[in-house]
């Protein structure tokens, strides 16, 4: 089987800085000095966790969980407070550890593959580092540039699926969107390819006419391929917070969201979102990324992802 996950720890500390800047860093300030913790100090407590983008319900729960310890043990110290909160989260967070694409892969030939999200998120660059990924593993890729709508759509993800070492399949801009989700899943076949990567616009999840032309896609995927797509992942940028899970609840009316990828958390404070979106949703996040280089898109571990925080 092919299998590869590509995570490296120190690059994925080194881009959640400024979350642990916002979170850790600001809850081990809080405590310092402080002989013993009181309500007033789980209050406080309780703010720095809603300000990194970690939602109410999640909140409540670590700060639940650290009452609890407090009461049960007599050492009421930082150090005990930061240990409880670490566990906790990582509780939170395992929950939705999901199995990869890769145990997948090799049961599904090509293994498709539909990539979403609106303007602006990362989307096709998102692509181009995932087929990096694939290839990594050994794996033959053929991408579809299904965005026909922007002008630049298909010179850049032209450029990654280059950077890649991989195959890509476009058309003219202004062309039907699911004439080249239809001839990429043709021309894969065809070249015998492991992995298919569909393009799709940065549509707004609010307006009805772009989203209804996503379903269209998805309903001439499966004609071609009936249990196409296997996937369809979400990208999202880290900067929206929130707003990710509105987006995410959108695109969720239209299609099935098996994963959600979350962008630039290397430019942002608000990396507690990965918490809010995964316990809003239920919906496990895949990748993470981490910086602008073909390399910097992580498989996303939960352990690993709060060890780095508190690390």
């Amino acid at each position: 089987m092919a299998v590869f996950k590509n995570f490296n720890f120190n690059k994925l500390k080194n881009g959640l800085s400024k979350t642990k800047a916002k979170l850790v860093t600001q809850i081990s300030e809080t405590l310092s000095g402080k002989a013993e913790i009181d309500e007033e100090t789980l209050e406080e407590l309780e703010e720095i966790l809603l300000s990194a983008d970690i939602n109410f319900d999640i909140t409540e729960k670590i700060i639940e969980s650290v009452r609890i310890s407090m009461r049960a043990q007599k050492d009421r110290t930082k150090d005990t407070l930061l240990k409880v909160v670490k566990e906790k989260m990582s509780e939170i967070l395992k929950k939705y550890k999901t199995v990869s694409e890769f145990e997948n892969i090799e049961k599904f030939k090509p293994f498709v593959i539909l990539v979403v999200g609106v303007n602006g998120v990362g989307k096709t660059t998102t692509i181009g580092k995932l087929a990096h990924n694939y290839k990594q593993a050994g794996l033959n890729v053929v991408i579809g540039s299904a965005d026909t709508f922007r002008a630049a759509a298909n010179e850049q993800l032209d450029i990654w699926a280059k950077r890649a070492g991989v195959d890509i399949v476009k058309r003219e801009h202004g062309a039907d969107p699911s004439s080249v989700a239809f001839d990429t899943l043709n021309i894969a076949k065809s070249k015998n390819a492991d992995v298919v990567l569909i393009d799709t616009a940065g549509r707004l999840h609010t307006k009805t006419n772009l989203m209804s032309e996503l379903e269209k896609i998805k309903r001439v995927l499966s004609k071609v391929i009936p249990y196409a797509p296997n996937e369809t992942f979400l990208v999202v940028d880290g900067n929206t917070g929130q707003n990710a899970i509105i987006q995410a609840r959108e695109f969720s009316k239209y299609a099935k969201l098996t994963g959600l990828i979350i962008t630039k958390l290397d430019g942002t404070a608000k990396g507690g979102m990965v918490f809010s979106i995964c316990s809003e949703l239920d919906i496990p996040v895949r990748y993470v990324g981490v910086g602008e280089g073909i390399e910097d898109l992580l498989t996303f571990d939960p352990e690993q992802f709060v060890e780095a925080l508190f690390s």
